[in-house]
């Protein structure tokens, strides 16, 4: 491996506005809004705020399965954010997430809306709202929790770091996508040693903790994550790819995959969520007039 470089950091740092890569537009070392902007409200008791990246997914899936439970008050509004554009800046959303990440959920369901953000406290937000999707029983709990922010430790170095280096970074650098692709193959090992043991994550049934992880790892080891599945041979994780498999074939997970998306088959992007219809009269190909 080559290690020469011909950067020295500087006493100081400051931000050069043209580092960042692909989000470099959007990219800043401050916090809060840069424009005035309200934010949308449905009629539906939740709304969500999102795209559907894998933080995303995570919760149009969450909700889907509550809805599929038979879980009525989940019913909710989903609002496209298109980060690209800045949207999580805006003043509204800034006031329901001042991390300025999506997703972010408004829950106006009691006396005063209460704001979640972060997709691992919405997921247990939502599982202990509705009693599903969390087990009670105290092992089965702590291994459901532990698995989730396992997820929430690791996507980081799997987003942030591999993902960046590999698939954003203005230019290809051996080491940081050395060392990145490292950690995302023990990651992938961690998850296929568990999943030789036992079917889902916690140990017995679906729960939050298998929504988490395989909205990243899922997608990773099916080749929709940074089109790098060849690169980092997910093929070997096996019992990856079996639970990878037994989850994407859920059908509230598959819509839950279509809610905010703005790329790939038309047929597959439903931009905004409103009704459970939707899915059938409101996808862009039907928006679009295409067939």
């Amino acid at each position: 491996m080559s290690t020469s470089s011909d950067y020295t950091p500087p006493k100081v740092w400051t931000w050069n506005r043209a580092s960042g890569g692909r989000f470099a537009s959007i990219n800043r070392p401050v916090a809060g809004s840069t424009h005035e902007k309200e934010l949308p409200v449905g009629r539906h008791p939740l709304q969500l705020y999102s795209l559907a990246t894998p933080n995303g997914v995570k919760v149009t899936v969450m909700l889907e399965e509550l809805l599929a439970l038979g879980h009525t008050g989940a019913e909710y509004d989903a609002w496209l954010i298109r980060i690209s554009e800045g949207d999580q800046f805006g003043s509204g959303f800034v006031e329901v997430n001042p991390n300025s990440k999506i997703p972010a959920l408004l829950d106006r369901s009691g006396p005063e809306p209460v704001r979640v953000f972060e997709s691992g406290a919405i997921l247990m937000h939502l599982a202990e709202k509705f009693g599903a999707f969390l087990p009670t029983e105290p092992g089965a709990r702590a291994e459901c929790l532990s698995w989730l922010f396992w997820q929430m430790g690791s996507a980081p170095y799997l987003g942030g770091g591999f993902g960046h280096f590999y698939a954003y970074a203005p230019t290809k650098m051996e080491y940081p996508i050395d060392r990145f692709a490292m950690e995302a193959k023990r990651q992938l090992s961690v998850l296929d040693q568990r999943l030789a043991q036992t079917e889902y994550l916690a140990g017995g049934d679906y729960t939050i903790a298998d929504i988490a992880v395989w909205a990243w790892y899922g997608a990773l080891v099916k080749g929709w994550l940074y089109e790098a599945a060849e690169f980092l041979s997910v093929q070997e994780y096996r019992h990856v790819q079996r639970w990878a498999d037994m989850i994407g074939e859920r059908p509230a997970v598959r819509r839950g995959r279509m809610v905010n998306r703005v790329t790939g088959d038309p047929a597959s992007q439903l931009h905004e969520r409103h009704d459970a219809t939707d899915f059938e009269t409101k996808t862009q190909d039907k928006m679009t007039g295409e067939s």
